[in-house]
Order: C-alpha cells, then structure tokens, then sequence
C-alpha cells in the first residue's frame, strides 16, 4: 500500500438532506474528487488518458458511514492506493472531520482501466502508482 494523500475541504449547504446532515450519496462525489486529486499529484492525466481510448473506471464501491458531517464542517478525504489484482486497484478512503478527527466514511474503491476495445488495460502511469509492486 502507498503512503496516505489527502486533501480537504467543507461541506456546502447544498449538500445536505432534510436532516440537516450530508447526504450519504454526496460522499461518493467527496471521494471521487480526492482520487481525481490523488492521480494528478501522483501524474496521471485522466483526462489524457480519455483522449488515448483509455477510460479508468469504478467497479465496486464500498462505504460505512461512522458518523455525519454538517454544514460548515471541515473535512479530510484520505486516499492510499493498493493493488487488489493484475487489473484491479483498490483505493482505500476516509472522510474525517476535522474539528475533532471523527471518521465519517471508510471506503474501499475498486476500479481498473479499460482501452479502447473495453478490454482491461494497466497503462504505464497507472503502473507506476505502485512504485515496482507487482502480484
């Protein structure tokens, strides 16, 4: 597993549900832009990627909600990349409110590249997310 990157940020009000906390759907946007920030820090362009015929994509999705966030709240979105398989890469997330280091969400992400023909395909950028590891 690499080291954890993070980034962070605040809730917004428009985020939230009738209950006054963030909808459990928008964690999925948090986690999506940590990863989108995580690749780019770590050069891999996915928009470069796209224009090349090779989409990255999510294929399973877990989340636990630990807590809630409000409006207002600052946050923390961790990521750490794992290889799960030859073709699979797990990208392991928190959600953690800053203010007093509550985890809101723990995810594990699943996703994998696809070429053009929608074959899996580990392009040399997303490769070197591994620093050498190989399964």
């Amino acid at each position: 597993m690499t080291s954890v990157f993070q980034i962070t940020s605040k809730v917004r009000d428009y985020e939230l549900d009738m209950q006054g906390i963030v909808n459990n759907g928008v964690y999925f946007n948090y986690l999506e832009h940590a990863r989108h920030e995580y690749l780019s820090a770590h050069g891999v362009d996915v928009v470069a990627l796209a224009a090349q015929g090779i989409n990255l994509v999510v294929i399973r999705s877990e989340l636990d909600y630990k807590g809630s966030l409000k409006s207002g709240d600052k946050f923390a979105v961790q990521v750490s990349v794992e290889r799960l398989s030859r073709i699979k890469i797990g990208f392991r997330q928190k959600v953690i409110r800053l203010s007093d280091q509550k985890l809101c969400v723990e995810a594990l992400v699943v996703g994998t590249a696809l070429n053009k023909r929608g074959r899996p395909y580990i392009s040399p950028e997303i490769e070197s997310l591994f620093n050498g590891y190989s399964l």
